[in-house]
């Protein structure tokens, strides 16, 4: 199975699937996420891939391209290292001047959140198969959380449910989602 597929996977699987993203399945169903892989070992290669895929989604109308994810196997596989890159994609948004279109979402296997252990299972709310970027437009987050009274609570209940979510499953439950 390629990195696309197992991407795929997890994306139907978890993602979706335990409705870790509810904004997700809309994209994912309708064919609106593009995936695209390097195979780059260099961060300034990845920065450039990066760049190329925001310029193309800053081109293309989101009814055509909603988001994209951007898988990168062969480089910042330390996820410090993974982490400290994330700055480098910022400053890149602001380059580009794109800084309040887009924003990036991080997933990387060893995902771990500041103040949590390494084997503590909500981690896993981010761990993908491999490390991704995932681009995201700012003008679709606002529209999807338009429902909610206060978005910005609503962002961050997302983020506490998904947590409970996997304390609920454990690590035995997320490794059935694979069998």
């Amino acid at each position: 199975m390629s990195e696309i597929e197992q991407t795929r996977q997890w994306i139907d699987r978890a993602v979706i699937g335990l409705n870790l993203c509810p904004f997700a399945k809309a994209p994912q169903i309708k064919g609106l996420v593009r995936y695209s892989i390097t195979k780059t070992r260099k961060t300034e290669t990845l920065l450039q891939a990066l760049s190329d895929q925001l310029l193309y989604l800053e081109s293309t109308a989101p009814e055509i391209c909603e988001t994209a994810v951007l898988i990168h196997p062969n480089v910042l596989k330390d996820f410090l290292d993974y982490n400290d890159f994330l700055d480098d994609a910022d400053q890149l948004l602001d380059r580009l001047g794109l800084d309040g279109t887009f924003q990036i979402a991080s997933f990387h296997p060893e995902y771990q959140f500041a103040g949590a252990s390494k084997d503590d299972v909500s981690n896993y709310t981010n761990r993908s198969p491999y490390p991704m970027l995932h681009i995201l437009r700012e003008a679709s987050l606002d529209k999807a959380l338009q429902g909610y009274s206060d978005p910005e609570a609503a962002a961050d209940s997302i983020v506490m449910r998904n947590q409970e979510t996997l304390q609920k499953l454990g690590k035995e439950g997320w490794a059935k989602l694979w069998d």
